[in-house]
């Protein structure tokens, strides 16, 4: 008699150490740029403009307290600054300073330049492939949640 359930096991254990990959990777490139990846995370997801707390904490799945402090020490190295909300007084923006943005770019071409080269001997229809399965993962993901997965930062293309 033929189970699926054994083939999903290795298809999700691949997703999992696909994660794990995905997670060493940011490690990797966040110690050349002496941040956490936490840090490089949060830069990422500012390279495209200022962004609330309440959309960051939902971004990198963290607290309030934790987010905060994560701000609170990126902006002590001089990465990030807070500003006033203009549609909200009561709020701020996160953004990055110069040298934040200088440092959140490096950092996001260096992710992305290491997974590129772990998938750079694949064919391209099976990189096609495998983004399209992705996608619909997280598409997936959206409907069901009625959360969008955020991106951490913005597309490159090769």
């Amino acid at each position: 008699m033929v189970t699926t359930k054994e083939p999903a096991l290795r298809f999700t254990e691949a997703l999992v150490r696909l994660a794990h990959l995905v997670q060493q990777v940011f490690g990797e490139v966040s110690r050349e740029h002496d941040l956490t990846p936490q840090q490089a995370q949060l830069l990422c997801l500012l390279i495209d403009g200022p962004v609330g707390m309440t959309e960051l904490t939902r971004a990198l799945h963290l607290e309030k307290s934790s987010l905060t402090g994560l701000v609170d020490r990126a902006e002590k190295r001089g990465l990030v600054v807070r500003t006033r909300d203009s549609r909200d007084r009561r709020a701020c923006l996160i953004e990055l300073s110069t040298e934040g943005t200088r440092i959140g770019v490096l950092a996001h071409e260096g992710v992305a330049r290491q997974l590129d080269a772990l998938t750079r001997e694949l064919p391209e229809e099976h990189r096609e492939l495998l983004t399209s399965a992705i996608g619909g993962l997280l598409a997936e993901h959206t409907i069901r949640t009625g959360r969008a997965q955020q991106a951490t930062a913005p597309v490159i293309t090769r």
